[in-house]
């Protein structure tokens, strides 16, 4: 198949991958982002928008610039190579990918023109404590009350819930907690009365929240989507997210690969660089193996997550975030390896690398729950 990139997506990557290397080269310019009160950087959120990244996968008719995955894979590789703390996963490919693929004509016109401008932020608040990675487990409830709706219930680890306007929340409306009909989302707006967020900083100096969700009255139009259909939309925004995920993670381990072999060229042992011995630069080439592994499965996973056919997406992003996965742990070790005491410290760029990568690894699945998927799934469609 030909990989090569248009020349409109080539332009993409060349901006994106300028924007990131002049606002965050440093591993300085990361952490002073990490400390704004968000997180990141109000400023930068708006050049963003200015890039037309925010806007870049909606429709060009809702507001848009009508971008498809492969536009989504280029700025998010670009913006993990350099540790962009911007919530662009969270707020464009989660939240946002549930209101481009359930949202009424007049929703997306309320909320895409403010998502592309960046005065309008989402977090998707989907998984909750006893769920585990069940994305079909959901205990919060919402039920009718009179014209509109009322919910109860709690969300946890929700990406960047604290700098978002509006929330997408999955909540039951039939069923048993366990059962996969019976689910709803809905747009809760942060200020709801009733909604009470707990932000914190995450391991990998990111930011989440729970929320505790008692009695929030919504509107009838807060409904995303049809009433009790809403597992579909959930399960492929979250294979999108993976897709989006899995090309972070090769940006990261890109940019880990390269300050490795770098370390390698300058430090010295025994009057020479340790590059020059050979069973160091057999690792390093191993390190490259699995990142251009996992590049081919970004690659895949990309192609299949905007499929609409469950059964032939869902094995095949699973597939690829085990390879990812994979990838990620052992060029993150590997490097810690190489680096030997420096690799650990947080005053070191590649340390929080390494922990991004780790978060990236259980982020919407670990391996084994993929694993199982593909299993269950009786292997990829068409595989030999």
């Amino acid at each position: 198949m030909d990989f090569d990139l248009t020349d409109e997506q080539s332009l993409l990557k060349d901006s994106v991958t300028r924007w990131a290397a002049s606002r965050y080269g440093s591993l300085e310019q990361v952490e002073a982002a990490r400390r704004k009160p968000l997180g990141f950087d109000e400023g930068a959120w708006a050049q963003l928008a200015e890039l037309g990244l925010l806007g870049l996968p909606f429709a060009e008719e809702d507001g848009g610039f009508g971008g498809g995955p492969v536009e989504t894979l280029i700025a998010v590789e670009a913006l993990g190579r350099h540790l962009a703390p911007e919530p662009y996963l969270a707020s464009v490919v989660l939240g946002g990918g549930a209101l481009r693929l359930a949202g009424s004509a007049a929703q997306r016109e309320a909320l895409i023109p403010g998502i592309a401008e960046g005065s309008h932020r989402l977090a998707l608040a989907h998984g909750e404590r006893q769920a585990r990675y069940d994305r079909f487990d959901v205990a919060t409830t919402a039920r009718r009350d009179g014209g509109g709706w009322r919910l109860d219930g709690a969300k946890c680890v929700v990406l960047n819930a604290d700098a978002a306007q509006t929330l997408v929340v999955s909540a039951r409306t039939a069923g048993g907690r366990r059962g996969a009909d019976g689910i709803s989302l809905f747009l809760v707006p942060a200020d709801a009365p009733g909604l009470t967020l707990k932000p914190y900083p995450t391991q990998d100096g990111g930011r989440a929240a729970d929320l505790l969700l008692e009695g929030v009255a919504l509107p009838a139009d807060a409904l995303l989507g049809e009433a009790d259909a809403g597992l579909p939309v959930i399960e492929r925004v979250l294979d999108e997210g993976i897709a989006a995920l899995s090309a972070e993670a090769v940006g990261v381990m890109e940019a880990l690969h390269a300050l490795t072999v770098d370390y390698l060229k300058t430090r010295k042992q025994f009057g020479t660089a340790i590059g020059g011995f050979q069973a160091l630069q057999h690792r390093a080439v191993d390190m490259f193996v699995a990142l251009e592994q996992a590049r081919s499965m970004a690659l895949y996973a990309t192609m299949m997550a905007s499929s609409a056919d469950a059964a032939e997406r869902g094995p095949a992003v699973s597939a690829a975030k085990v390879q990812v996965n994979r990838a990620a742990r052992f060029v993150g070790q590997e490097a810690v390896q190489l680096h030997g005491g420096i690799g650990m410290t947080l005053e070191y760029l590649g340390a929080h690398l390494f922990r991004r990568l780790t978060a990236i690894e259980y982020l919407f699945g670990d391996t084994p729950h993929h694993l199982r998927r593909v299993s269950d799934a009786g292997g990829l469609l068409g595989a030999a």
